[in-house]
């Protein structure tokens, strides 16, 4: 794991470090939380070194770089961090670096995914969702609103599609008919739903298909799982990045909705018909658009 690894280097190699790199050790064993999220530059004027001395810091440790050092960091904290120590994590961070922040820290996740993402692995959660009797989407808290809107786009193609959020009184109700035939996909992310982890349990104890979307191979609801797909969702703020695994998402419709490209197109044909009748979208008088 990466957490006992980045410890474990930091305490075999204490005695040999320089001064300068004693302070970082201190500070990343106290401070590992916010050390994880910021710049070299800004390490080192935390700690009173150079940044040069921070990047040395990471190849002392057997780091390629800093960037390595910090991805470490990173997984080792991933699923520890309150929502009150992610706000904190970007206490020093200027209203006019927000925007730009937050977006680049997207497109990052965005890159990192299609770099995870295993093309093999992507076919064959589509070839067991066309095949399944029934498929049950779970994803509670900051992930209930991927489900619901993989949901809506899913009951295009698919017949029988159940989505289980927290909304809902109970999952086990939710899931009560679930077994051999059916197909299960979860999503959850840091940090990661425990009801989450109960109801892909309870997939596989009942013979169903399980599918996980999620961050990392480390994720309890990735060993729980027939296949994984793995999204980035490294955060900026409190907030969830859900950037990359709602990309990811859309991308398992499109390729879902070309398999049956017939079967789709002749259900939005009839639906088109229907929200035209009863005025469901706004649009010109001679046709309407959907938003």
């Amino acid at each position: 794991m990466e957490s006992i690894d980045l410890m474990a280097r930091i305490n075999a190699n204490y005695n040999s470090f320089s001064k300068g790199q004693k302070l970082l050790a201190n500070y990343i064993v106290d401070n590992y939380d916010r050390a994880a999220f910021i710049t070299a530059s800004r390490m080192g004027r935390t700690v009173g070194v150079s940044e040069s001395t921070v990047v040395r810091f990471a190849y002392a440790l057997g780091y390629d770089g800093y960037p390595e050092l910090q991805r470490s960091l990173q997984e080792m904290i991933r699923n520890r961090l309150t929502t009150v120590q992610r706000i904190q994590l970007t206490s020093d961070l200027e209203q006019d670096e927000v925007l730009s922040t937050v977006l680049k820290a997207d497109i990052g996740n965005i890159r990192s995914t299609i770099e995870s993402v295993d093309t093999g692995v992507f076919n064959t959660v589509i070839d067991n969702m066309l095949k399944a009797r029934r498929l049950y989407l779970v994803g509670i808290k900051s992930a209930a609103p991927l489900v619901q809107f993989f949901g809506y786009y899913l009951n295009f193609i698919l017949e029988d599609v159940m989505v289980v959020t927290s909304m809902q009184s109970d999952v086990y109700e939710s899931m009560l008919r679930i077994g051999e035939g059916d197909m299960c996909i979860g999503i959850s992310f840091p940090r990661y739903s425990s009801r989450t982890v109960d109801a892909l349990k309870f997939a596989k104890d009942r013979g169903a298909y399980v599918a996980a979307v999620t961050d990392s191979m480390f994720s309890p609801i990735a060993e729980l799982a027939d296949s994984v797909l793995i999204a980035r969702s490294d955060m900026a703020s409190f907030a969830d990045s859900l950037v990359a695994p709602l990309s990811l998402i859309n991308a398992i419709i499109v390729g879902a909705g070309l398999r049956r490209k017939t079967a789709v197109s002749e259900c939005l044909s009839q639906l088109e018909g229907i929200w035209k009748s009863q005025k469901v979208y706004i649009g010109s008088k001679s046709e309407d658009v959907e938003d």
